[in-house]
């Protein structure tokens, strides 16, 4: 639609990551009649979501699966009709390592990241030493905090100890989050272990009694492996199948966001388009820019929403030529073992399909809080780096067959302390704004379904506020 001074939509998406994507399909299915545009600032729709296929193998430039335990992307796959390419980890082989002077060690069955269900595998773990042991024992008796916000690593040594923490705990947190768990809110990052603690008095109690409630199950360990679904195709399958449903204008970076009398003018690569809502999807820092001139106070609160940066360097290499028999799907490292690596990613034992018969592709990641340089390095000295790494954690020798690099620049939200608060304050805000949401994964989670989530609750308010002004009309 044009009108005099230009184009006009009755919703502008700003950001075609999958938080905008989720937002535009959902327009589409609740009310159709309104036209969409989702206005892309990259070359391409998806945010750091992709897939590549080189040489046989199939590599995922960031996510490679997203959680089940909660609805959001997987019934976005269903409705989608992706269901028949939905895939499970390998149910054989759900268990993950943690590095310990050196070597990978099993992090013990029934740990999930920092609240272990079993006593047995705790008890003969050789990670955790006899005195390390106890006091994570000692959990159960522990009284518990106040409730209120603190770090997680605060929060993890205080219930476990200080060597739990610094050997399990805090590579399983950081792997997750490429961040410091110094900083990490526990109430905004892991509510849930918050709540264990608040309900139960002890997170082993909580565990306990979760497992009486639900009887015996396999989940290994460090994450709940079972719970976590892929796409046959890759990640960009999701991507493909909205842009295929969605109007997407790649390479279209809005400049700037106004009002314009009850509605919106926007300023897309210097040509006005009018809209009568916009949901802006994009990372902090562009999301702050856009709404600066807004409202000030709002667009501070999230300029000052700190991000990590990673580099993911994915390895093919033939099996022959690694000596670790792979018997998991990966690996974390702690601060305490000084590597330029955060964890390493089995890939092609994660899930079938990713690599050549005869051969296994393994992702490495490096950057975070810690070694943010590490971005900044070449593609040469990141694949040396990586695999020097491998060399020397599961003996892979000789030059890997297959080198992919993928760099994503603040692209990971840190929720630390206080965050919640910051979040709502903001909300508050943008709900005074008439016809404005915000949507992205620096809101109420940073994993696919909570980006979806995020996009989708913020398309559904759009609905219902221009039903309710049609019924008023």
């Amino acid at each position: 639609m044009r009108d005099e001074t230009g184009e006009s939509v009755d919703v502008a998406v700003i950001g075609g990551g999958i938080s905008g994507l989720a937002a535009a399909h959902r327009l589409r299915e609740i009310a159709p009649e309104l036209s969409v545009a989702v206005l892309e600032a990259g070359p391409r729709a998806g945010g750091v979501l992709g897939t590549t296929r080189r040489d046989g193998y199939l590599v995922e430039g960031s996510a490679d699966s997203f959680i089940t335990n909660v609805p959001w992307a997987i019934d976005l796959c269903r409705r989608l009709g992706l269901g028949d390419r939905l895939i499970a980890t390998d149910p054989d082989r759900r268990r993950s390592f943690v590095v310990r002077k050196g070597s990978l060690e099993p992090i013990p069955d029934g740990l999930v990241i920092m609240a272990p269900s079993k006593i047995g595998p705790m008890v003969r773990t050789r990670i955790l030493s006899i005195p390390g042991k106890l006091r994570l024992a000692l959990e159960r008796v522990l009284p518990r905090g106040d409730g209120s916000d603190e770090s997680l690593a605060s929060f993890a040594r205080r219930r476990f100890g200080r060597e739990a923490y610094d050997r399990l705990i805090q590579p399983l947190v950081g792997g997750m989050y490429t961040g410091d768990p110094e900083r990490l809110s526990v109430k905004a990052a892991m509510p849930r272990f918050l709540e264990m603690e608040q309900k139960h008095g002890s997170l082993i109690k909580a565990m306990r009694a979760a497992g009486r409630a639900e009887g015996p199950k396999a989940e290994g360990s460090g994450a709940r492996y079972g719970l976590f679904a892929g796409l046959e195709g890759g990640m960009s399958e999701l991507v493909e199948a909205l842009v295929d449903r969605v109007s997407v204008r790649a390479g279209a970076k809005v400049d700037r966001l106004e009002r314009d009398g009850d509605g919106w003018r926007l300023i897309v690569d210097g040509e006005p388009l009018s809209a009568r809502s916009v949901i802006v999807a994009t990372p902090p820092k562009a999301a702050a820019g856009l709404l600066r001139d807004l409202d000030g106070e709002a667009a501070g609160l999230i300029a000052g929403i700190p991000s990590t940066s990673s580099a993911i360097v994915s390895l093919g290499y033939r099996r022959d030529r690694i000596d670790h028999p792979l018997d998991g799907f990966g690996f974390v490292v702690p601060f305490a073992e000084d590597r330029k690596i955060l964890s390493g990613s089995f890939s092609s034992v994660k899930f079938a399909g990713r690599a050549p018969e005869g051969s296994v592709l393994i992702r490495v990641f490096m950057g975070g809080a810690k070694r943010p340089e590490l971005v900044d390095a070449d593609d040469a000295d990141l694949v040396r780096i990586a695999s020097s790494e491998l060399a020397s954690l599961l003996g892979a020798r000789g030059e890997p067959e297959l080198a992919v690099v993928s760099r994503w620049r603040g692209a990971m939200p840190q929720y630390e302390v206080g965050h919640l608060d910051r979040i709502a304050t903001i909300a508050d805000r943008v709900a005074a704004i008439p016809g404005l949401e915000v949507a992205g994964n620096w809101l109420g989670g940073v994993g696919v379904p909570m980006c979806i989530k995020a996009g989708e609750e913020a398309a559904a308010r759009v609905a219902a506020r221009r039903a309710a002004a049609a019924g008023m009309a």
